[in-house]
C-alpha cells in the first residue's frame, strides 16, 4: 500500500477534492490508537477541546452546563503518543502527500493534529465549512488526512462532502459571518444536493483538500466515534507570521 495513488485516484482528487484509500492502516495499528484514545478520553487527558468550546449547533452552552465537559477533540496527537506520530509520518501517507503537494512536506501541529471524538449524548452538528477559513498560509493548498478508528456512517456523524467545491469561488452572501455555507440561499441549493457521505471502515483513510466544503451531523448511535486527523502542506507554503497557523512549529517529513 506504499506505492501511492494511481493516476485515476489523483485525477479524482484533483476533480472532486478528496480520495478514500480503503484498508490503508493495519488493524493492529488502529486498535492501538483506539485503545489510547479511549483511555485519554476517559481521563480527559490534556490538552483537550470540549464540545462547549465549539459553540456549534447542539453543543452545551458552557462547560458548566449538562454535557459541557464532553470532550470533542484530543489535541496535539502528534506529541500525545508514539503510535499517533508513527501513523502521521507513515510511508504510505507521505508517498501520497508528495504526489499531491510536492517533494518536501510539513505536518502542521497548529491545525487538526488531533483525535476527533463524537459522543452519542452531547455531540454537536458541524455546518458546511472549509478548513482554510481559519488557517493562514501563503497559499490555500493543504491536505488533511482522516483515519477512521471505527466505523463511520451517516447515523454516527460521518463526514459529508461537496465534491468539486474546492475549485469553486463563492460570493460573500453565500456564506455567513463565520464562513459557513448558508443553506437558506438559492445559489447554494444545487450544490448542496451533490453531497456525498464519506462512509469509512476502521483503517480507511480520507484525503481531502483544505478548500473542500464538508460537514457532519450528530452521533445518533450508541457508541463514541473516533477519528485521527492530521493536516499537511508543502515546505514552500509557509504559515503567515503572527497567525495561529504559525503558533506551533510544523514537523518536516
Amino acid at each position: 500500500m506504499n506505492n501511492g495513488f494511481s493516476t485515476e485516484e489523483i485525477e479524482h482528487f484533483t476533480r472532486d477534492g478528496y480520495q478514500v484509500v480503503r484498508g490503508l492502516v493495519p488493524a493492529e495499528a488502529c486498535a492501538s490508537m483506539l485503545k489510547l484514545a479511549e483511555r485519554d478520553l476517559h481521563d480527559a487527558t490534556d490538552p483537550v477541546e470540549f464540545e462547549a468550546d465549539t459553540h456549534y449547533p447542539g453543543s452545551p452552552s458552557s462547560r458548566d452546563a449538562p454535557g459541557g465537559r464532553t470532550v470533542r477533540r484530543l489535541l496535539q496527537a502528534y506529541a500525545r503518543a508514539p503510535v499517533f506520530r508513527e501513523w502521521a509520518t507513515a510511508p504510505s501517507i507521505v508517498v501520497r502527500l508528495r504526489q499531491l503537494l510536492g517533494a518536501q512536506i510539513v505536518l502542521s501541529q497548529a491545525h487538526h493534529n488531533c483525535v476527533m471524538t463524537k459522543d452519542p449524548r452531547y455531540s454537536s452538528l458541524t455546518n458546511w465549512h472549509r478548513d482554510i477559513r481559519y488557517w493562514s498560509y501563503e497559499r490555500p493548498e493543504l491536505v488533511s488526512v482522516w483515519l477512521a478508528l471505527g466505523e463511520e456512517r451517516p447515523d454516527n456523524g460521518c463526514l459529508m462532502l461537496l465534491p468539486g467545491s474546492h475549485m469553486m469561488a463563492f460570493e460573500a452572501d453565500r456564506l455567513d459571518a463565520k464562513q459557513f455555507l448558508r443553506t437558506d440561499v438559492a445559489e447554494n441549493t444545487q450544490l448542496l444536493k451533490t453531497q456525498v457521505y464519506a462512509e469509512l471502515k476502521p483503517g480507511d483513510v480520507l484525503f481531502f483538500h483544505c478548500r473542500l466544503f464538508h460537514a457532519a451531523s450528530r452521533n445518533n448511535s450508541p457508541r463514541t466515534k473516533f477519528s485521527a486527523v492530521f493536516s499537511y502542506h508543502a515546505l514552500d507554503n509557509q504559515p503567515l507570521p503572527g497567525s495561529r497557523s504559525a503558533s506551533i512549529l510544523g514537523a518536516s517529513l
